[in-house]
């Protein structure tokens, strides 16, 4: 099983990104899938989190991910704010959307993190709401990239299922450009 913890803030759509993630996992060969997010007190601009689970027997466990293989990183200023890489697995993945080069998280022996501009991607393709760029959906192609574990095709469905007309193609668009700058 592959379980990914997500970090954003409320409005980013961390909710809908962990979603939109399942079903490309599911597109993407992988049987069983879910999607959780964790209500509290939230509200636009407070750390928020969500959960995707996806595997190839059926998952039974329901609750948040703690040990997640794969961390997603929605905003930056989160990792000064949470500790983001709490319970990573050995061998996991940070995926922090930043451009800054000097941002510090300290990950188990073996993780790693890749950085990616996810923001340039959303804002190159359009996805802007309020003036602000909205990553949810970008970040799924930078996603793609580091981990492998689903396609660019499978988000690009999944997107597509999420959304209809010139929302999805935006959302499409930053998703590949996600992807492209991802050096994974």
């Amino acid at each position: 099983m592959v379980e990914v913890r997500w970090h954003g803030r409320g409005g980013q759509g961390a909710v809908t990104a962990a979603k939109i993630l399942a079903q490309a996992a599911y597109l993407s060969g992988w049987e069983s899938v879910t999607a959780a997010p964790s209500f509290g007190a939230e509200r636009r601009g407070a750390p928020v989190t969500a959960s995707t689970r996806m595997a190839h027997e059926p998952i039974r466990v329901l609750s948040q991910v703690t040990a997640p293989d794969v961390v997603v990183v929605l905003d930056d200023s989160l990792v000064s704010a949470v500790d983001v890489a709490a319970g990573l697995k050995p061998g996991g993945v940070v995926i922090v959307n930043t451009v800054d080069p000097a941002l510090r998280i300290d990950v188990p022996a073996g993780a790693r993190v890749v950085r990616t501009d996810v923001t340039g991607a959303a804002q190159a393709a359009g996805v802007v709401v309020g003036g602000q760029p909205i990553v949810n959906t970008a970040i799924l192609g930078a996603f793609a990239a580091a981990t492998g574990s689903v396609t660019p095709e499978a988000v690009e469905q999944a997107i597509a299922a999420a959304f209809s007309g010139t929302a999805a193609a935006r959302n499409i668009e930053a998703a590949r450009l996600a992807y492209e700058c991802t050096n994974a």
